[in-house]
């Protein structure tokens, strides 16, 4: 395959990934000139009609798909046979690889690669599109850590009821949800249950169900309650722990019902845990995207879970311990009613100087810091239980709440529970630089930050790019502040009046073309009769004329007056004398909108191009904005070249 040509277009140069129905090259788009992504059916697969329509269908759909999160489809197509996704190209690792190299992932990496993915899946359920086959194998992961979701191949459309391929069902067997196991209705919450389990072994380095086949492992998902996170990595908080945990109902219904849901509960979570010990990854190869036959009644009935006691047994065992058992039951009986007793006779002994210990008012707490809140229930008598909360509403140390309300009675020593504040949380504010205000803000809204004011400066970026943001990159900010933008709106153009450097040496003429930011070009000496040596006798633009930043003048030296000799011998010829006079060239740029275009000129001289005019010219949407005139001079027949970023563009002769 390597150095195939698909389509006319995409050269294949190496391969550089592969699953069970796909093996992914990196291939140069010819037409484009950039570097692709093609994703090619495997051989087994192209015999299968329903799969094929499925393959191209179903990319075609995910190619409406643009997001920052999104790995982008650009084509899709087919050549001898050979079925083929055209992608970006994304350089980095997948998040299986990251999980091989680190282990269990940073709670905070935990939370931001799985917020990425769950902005990808919103964009992609919002445009009814169910992705199918969720897993660390199909997550990208760029060198500045943006995840970026890919392999849509198998997504359908959210209208349909399931995904099924002649009774047998399409995914990937650690990862797929329990109704995709049983070829059932899957919808958007079948996406976010495989999240849920990409979650798990960012945080313990496992897959939560293993087993000797596919359908074993099926089953699992069926029917198997998955060991709590924090049982395997002690570091995995209680609260990242709900989260995977209710990803990973069985039921439909008892998970997160969206997105959004998802990614607010991820906002609240607390971000200061660490996750430790290493565990020995699941292989590669551990998931590939198979077909496999759906989970049957019968293979429920007929599988045993490893553990599960065989009914009959549970039965025989039952009626042999029948006697002991109702023995054992009337010994516990008469036990526990002989302590019942006894403690009632100690309550009443002592109830009555129980109750007479003096009780203490619950005084108000909420809004006090928490040092005067020490202080107060400590004069009272009584002991303060904190936690901690981030609340961008209340500031750091005070008391947000107390479970015991003020006016409450309680006995001396009694702990009041209260919840301090640790003020707005702090979040790394990401580099938006030279990016679009669009992609600035989904990227901070990514990192809990919101887009503030933009404003525009004139600069060398091409217009609509930033070029500074406040707060800086790397820098911390309260979550949910505002990120200020300055968006480049195109190089300033300068213009002026030409000045006059006729008259002026030639040193000092240069000086003076370089003060004013003109450029000296070609410089010919002449002679004259009147013009002492080294004096300019001519400027290639005149006087007065409008010129802007970067032009290039052109200069004629004087050489004094002519040796007598040479005067005689041209005096005596009957040649025609050459002069010097200059042209306009004129150059559209409206092809170049909005951008920066390296505009050179050339001229062939001795069958060698010597530059004449170099300048990078800014456009605009303003069509008398993106037209350049330079000036030239010379002598006879002149051939001029105009060079655009690089590019030859055309060539002038030009007859002077």
């Amino acid at each position: 395959m390597i150095g195939k040509l698909l389509g006319n277009r995409y050269e294949i140069i190496e391969k550089i990934g592969g699953g069970g129905m796909a093996v992914v090259y990196k291939a140069k788009c010819n037409l484009l000139n950039r570097y692709v992504a093609v994703k090619i059916l495997r051989s087994e697969f192209t015999n299968d009609r329903d799969l094929i329509n499925k393959f191209k269908g179903e990319s075609q759909a995910a190619a409406s798909l643009s997001h920052p999160n999104i790995v982008n489809i650009y084509d899709v197509g087919e050549s001898e046979e050979i079925y083929y996704i055209v992608m970006e190209y994304v350089k980095g690792k997948t998040l299986k690889e990251v999980i091989k190299d680190q282990g269990p992932l940073k709670v905070d990496a935990i939370i931001d690669y799985t917020k990425q993915i769950a902005y990808a899946l919103q964009h992609a359920h919002h445009n009814h599109i169910i992705h199918r086959d969720i897993k660390p194998h199909n997550i990208l992961v760029t060198a500045d850590n943006r995840a970026k979701v890919t392999d849509f191949g198998i997504a359908v459309a959210a209208t349909s009821s399931t995904l099924t391929n002649a009774g047998s069902v399409i995914g990937s067997v650690h990862y797929f949800s329990p109704e995709q196991a049983r070829g059932g209705y899957t919808d958007e919450k079948s996406d976010l249950y495989s999240l849920g389990i990409v979650m798990y072994e960012m945080a313990t380095s496992r897959v939560p169900f293993e087993g000797e086949s596919p359908i074993t492992v099926a089953l699992k998902h069926i029917q198997e309650k998955p060991i709590a996170p924090s049982k395997i990595n002690s570091s995995v908080p209680k609260a990242l722990e709900d989260i995977i945990m209710r990803l990973m109902q069985k039921e439909q219904s008892s998970r997160y019902q969206n997105t959004a849901a998802l990614i607010e509960d991820l906002n609240k979570l607390k971000n200061n845990a660490l996750v430790a010990n290493y565990m020995e990854p699941v292989s590669e190869e551990d998931s590939p995207t198979q077909i496999i036959p759906t989970v049957r009644d019968v293979d429920l009935e007929s599988i045993t879970p490893k553990g599960n006691i065989n009914e009959g047994t549970k039965k025989a065992s039952a009626t042999k311990g029948g006697k002991k058992s109702n023995k054992t039951v009337v010994v516990a009986a008469v036990t526990l009613a002989l302590i019942a007793a006894l403690l009632f006779v100690f309550g009443v002994f002592y109830a009555g100087n129980w109750l007479k210990v003096n009780e203490i008012e619950v005084p108000e707490l909420v809004g006090k810091t928490i040092e005067e809140a020490e202080a107060e229930v400590k004069a009272l008598g009584l002991r303060l239980k904190t936690t901690t909360k981030y609340n961008k509403e209340v500031p750091k140390d005070e008391i947000i709440s107390q479970k015991q309300p003020a006016g409450m009675t309680v006995k001396r020593d009694f702990p009041i529970e209260v919840v301090v504040s640790l003020g707005n949380r702090m979040v790394k504010v990401p580099d938006v630089v030279y990016r679009t205000t669009s992609e600035a803000e989904i990227i901070l809204r990514n990192a809990e930050l919101e887009m503030g004011t933009v404003s525009e400066d004139f600069s060398e970026y091409p217009i609509g790019y930033i070029i500074s943001q406040d707060p800086n990159a790397d820098t911390e900010a309260p979550e949910d502040s505002k990120v200020n933008l300055v968006v480049s709106k195109g190089k300033e153009v300068v213009s002026f009046k030409m000045i006059s450097v006729i008259g002026q040496p030639v040193e000092t003429a240069k000086s003076l073309l370089e003060t004013a930011n003109l450029q000296v070009g070609e410089v010919t000496e002449d002679y004259s009769p009147t013009i002492p040596k080294g004096i300019i006798l001519e400027q290639s633009v005149p006087v007065g004329q409008d010129v802007e930043e970067g032009w290039v003048i052109n200069l004629v030296v004087s050489k004094g007056p002519k040796p007598l000799d040479e005067e005689e011998s041209t005096n005596t010829s009957t040649a025609p004398v050459a002069s010097t006079s200059t042209r306009t060239i004129t150059i559209d740029l409206n092809d170049f909108k909005n951008t920066i275009v390296d505009v050179k000129i050339y001229q062939a001289v001795n069958n060698q191009l010597v530059e004449r005019f170099s300048k990078k010219h800014t456009t605009t949407q303003n069509p008398e904005d993106n037209i350049v005139k330079v000036s030239v001079s010379g002598s006879g027949a002149q051939r001029f070249e105009v060079h655009l970023n690089g590019n030859k563009d055309k060539t002038i002769d030009i007859n002077f």
